[in-house]
């Protein structure tokens, strides 16, 4: 079966959900069974008669008060009844702010502009430039948070009718702006 709209689904629920809370309600209620008397021989037939129901006493109209009922209702409202120990006690705002101001260090933003050096690999090592950064500005390491490239070519490029080689140009990478921390 397919789904098309989440109002179907929305509706099926609302109604499985209202079987479910009038089920466990109509469970002591019942229509009595009459029963053939012991002088007529049993062929399927029923006296047609209203017949008297025993008068023993008086139907519970709930479990007794130390029972308790076994149905999903009430084990549903254990679980409610569990939930403050099962969670963490709730914060108060200020409570959450000191705790977070706690974890993060203190730190800024810098702007420059830091030539990122080659690694071994030949990537641009970036890490360090942003480091080299935060340190002309003061402070002790730093992460890059904005770069960029620029293509630096010799004056040999400039040379009208020469073929450009490709040694002539490279790319080199710039930290423009770093975080900075003490």
């Amino acid at each position: 079966m397919m789904v098309r709209s989440g109002t179907t689904v929305a509706r099926l629920r609302i109604l499985v959900t209202a079987v479910l809370l009038v089920l466990p309600g109509t469970a002591g209620f019942g229509w009595a069974q009459s029963t053939a008397p012991a002088s007529a021989p049993s062929l399927g037939l029923q006296e047609a008669g209203p017949q008297a129901l025993p008068q023993s006493a008086p139907a519970p109209s709930g479990p007794p008060a130390g029972e308790e009922n076994p149905g999903l209702i009430n084990e549903m409202g254990k679980l409610f009844d569990k939930l403050p120990s099962i969670l963490p006690p709730l914060k108060s705002p200020s409570e959450t702010m000191d705790g977070l101001s706690r974890l993060a260090k203190p730190s800024s933003m810098v702007s420059g502009r830091v030539v990122c050096p080659a690694s071994a690999n030949g990537a641009p090592d970036c890490k360090q430039a942003a480091d080299q950064l935060c340190q002309s500005k003061g402070y002790r390491e730093g992460k890059s948070l904005n770069a960029d490239s620029a293509e630096k070519c010799s004056a040999k490029v400039l040379i009208p009718g020469r073929q450009r080689k490709p040694d002539d140009c490279r790319t080199d990478t710039f930290v423009t702006s770093a975080l900075c921390q003490n």
